[in-house]
Formats: C-alpha cells, structure tokens, sequence
C-alpha cells in the first residue's frame, strides 16, 4: 500500500523511528511479535515536496537465504489499520 505525506524537511530516519519503525538493509520494519515475524516493512523515498511510504506486512520469514519472496500482504484490514495509525502520528 502506498502512502503520500507532505514533506516536512525532517530526516526520514527520524520519521521512522518517531512512527515505531527501525532501520533495516535499506528499509524499515517494525515487527509484531518477539520472533521478528508478522512485521511492517516500510520504504520511504522522497518524490518532489512528499514522502512516499510503501508499505506491505512480511507474514514470514523467507525459507531460503537466497531467495528474496516472502508471504507479504499489500492491503487489506491489517495494512489499512497500520497505514491510518502512521498518518496519525505524522
């Protein structure tokens, strides 16, 4: 699911971390459980004066290290729930 935000000049790692995400390979995640998995994984760009969230929820790890796949969701009542908690706390 992708999100559009004003951009307010503010440092994109601190915007994560302000929304309960941490920094991971590039990205950034935030997990739902003690195993690391459910998680939120968030890539945040800037495109012109917005900042541009794109977000899907890895259901589980991947099985193989060299393989990248995952079970994520890119919408559906637990990303949307997940997407109006990030615009209430920007």
């Amino acid at each position: 699911m992708t999100l559009s935000i004003k951009n307010t000049g503010k440092n994109i790692l601190n915007i994560a971390r302000k929304i309960g995400y941490y920094a991971h390979n590039g990205s950034f995640i935030r997990p739902l459980e003690k195993g690391g998995y459910p998680r939120f994984h968030l890539y945040i760009r800037e495109k012109g004066a917005d900042l541009i969230f794109d977000l899907h929820l890895d259901q589980k790890k991947p099985i193989f290290k060299t393989v990248t796949d995952h079970a994520g969701e890119y919408d559906g009542p637990v990303v949307e729930n997940e997407v109006q908690r990030i615009k209430q706390l920007l």
